[in-house]
């Protein structure tokens, strides 16, 4: 028998069964909807994990303090006193321990005028520690430790801001970090201009917006440069405003963020609540353990009581990665699931189709029809029913993404889902199908016939 003439059988018995077709195909409808969707899902995640991270360098190093020994025993017999020492720098043990001698002929700089604002109104830091990080923390380590590209101190928190078309007082992030720190988070200003080690020196009153931030208050990016705007009831001139970003940097967005000089942050906004990090870069990714171990030894000699978080960006963006590409693993384990029903429930009407076809079985064994001519058309009628749910479930999956959207769930249309879906559609209606059609082929003609 020609294969033509073979599809035209099959089509036939197709045609001429219709609804039972269709609801034998719905496992597979399902299933290949779900393929689609859920590997539209999983490659959503993947992006929101690189803009994610996109701006942060794959060797930066994050360094953050917690509560010391000493100050988690005060407070729990309630003797801790809010706020401790401004800036951590009494704290240090009068020289011992810090690395090539530094901390015996370094004063405690900064610890008076950090603290002449105590904290910012608008600041929500929490409760402050005993240990604070500061910019002799970074002296040391750019001195001692070796493969560092850059580094900065970075203090954030929130403030009453005011000016613009503002109408009145509105909280937003405002960050205090040197004039390295677009380096170092491949920011990028798109007008005016970044400020300079020499303001962060003075204490200049100088602030960058970021690009939300900036249309926020004056409307347009554009008109911010130049302008003049109140925090926490100090006015500071808007020398740039940041490119639009989209992503987060180490818990700010800088789209919606304001930053101001370091040095002015910590005398002006946060006082003695300031809660700085650490952020350095290694000078290449074989280094950050490296760096990571020796900026541990370093902090760790400088505060023996302390206990510190260093975090590498590298690991960060590794352990969401890993993340999203388990839950896309996991989904696409459930869409098998649904796939694997589906093919049982081909296996089923297949076997009831054989029964109910004996007699046609029987007749083309009487004119000569070959086992794998039987088999043949059975394994064809179950790829095509599988196929036709294929089709109707990647049609469906691709028609439903909007509406995941709008749940908030990020899914990227991937042409090569539907390729997949149609894949497995036509393997599980092939495998699923064989052990009928084999059944079916084995008949002899007289027992066909006399079934019938």
């Amino acid at each position: 028998m020609r294969i033509s003439e073979l599809l035209r059988m099959v089509f036939i018995n197709i045609m001429s069964n219709k609804s039972k077709c269709a609801l034998t195909s719905l496992g597979i409808v399902v299933g290949s909807a779900t393929i689609v969707l859920v590997i539209g899902i999983g490659q959503g995640g993947k992006l929101d994990v690189a803009e994610q991270f996109k701006n942060l360098n794959a060797g930066a190093v994050e360094v953050s303090v917690g509560q010391s020994a000493d100050t988690m025993m005060e407070n729990m017999m309630g003797g801790a006193p809010f706020g401790g020492m401004p800036n951590g720098s009494q704290n240090r043990p009068g020289g011992q321990g810090s690395p090539s001698g530094m901390g015996s002929q370094r004063q405690s700089s900064g610890g008076q005028s950090r603290g002449g604002r105590s904290g910012g109104m608008g600041f929500q830091g929490g409760r402050s520690s005993a240990v604070k990080l500061t910019e002799d923390d970074v002296s040391d380590i750019i001195s001692v430790v070796p493969n560092i590209e850059s580094i900065s101190i970075v203090a954030d928190g929130t403030a009453a801001v005011d000016g613009g078309e503002l109408e009145e007082e509105t909280e937003f992030t405002v960050a205090g970090v040197m004039s390295d720190y677009c380096d170092i988070t491949n920011l990028s200003v798109q007008y005016g201009s970044f400020f300079t080690e020499d303001d962060d020196l003075d204490r200049s009153k100088v602030c960058v917006l970021g690009y939300k931030t900036a249309q926020n208050i004056f409307g347009a990016a554009y008109l911010a440069v130049g302008e003049f705007i109140s925090v926490e009831g100090k006015n500071y001139e808007v020398i740039g405003v940041l490119s639009s970003m989209g992503s987060v940097l180490s818990g700010i967005s800088p789209d919606e963020a304001v930053y101001i000089p370091y040095s002015t942050a910590a005398k002006y906004i946060f006082g003695s609540n300031i809660s700085p990090k650490i952020t350095a870069v290694a000078g290449d990714v074989s280094y950050v353990e490296d760096v990571v171990a020796d900026i541990q030894t370093v902090l760790t000699q400088n505060y023996p009581n302390a206990v510190f978080t260093v975090t590498d960006a590298g690991s960060e963006m590794q352990a969401a990665q890993r993340s999203a590409d388990t839950l896309q693993t996991l989904l696409i384990a459930v869409a098998s699931i649904v796939f694997i029903v589906g093919g049982i429930g081909i296996m089923n009407v297949l076997f009831v189709t054989v029964k109910e076809r004996t007699a046609e079985i029987g007749l083309l064994k009487a004119l000569g029809s070959k086992r794998t001519v039987i088999l043949m058309e059975f394994l064809l009628e179950a790829a095509m029913i599988a196929l036709f749910g294929g089709v109707i479930g990647v049609g469906a999956g691709y028609a439903l993404i909007p509406v995941v959207e709008l749940t908030g769930t990020r899914v990227v249309a991937v042409s090569a889902a539907g390729i997949l879906s149609l894949g497995f559609a036509l393997i599980t209606g092939t495998v699923f199908g064989f052990y009928p059609a084999y059944k079916a082929s084995r008949l002899t003609p007289i027992e066909a016939l006399n079934e019938n």
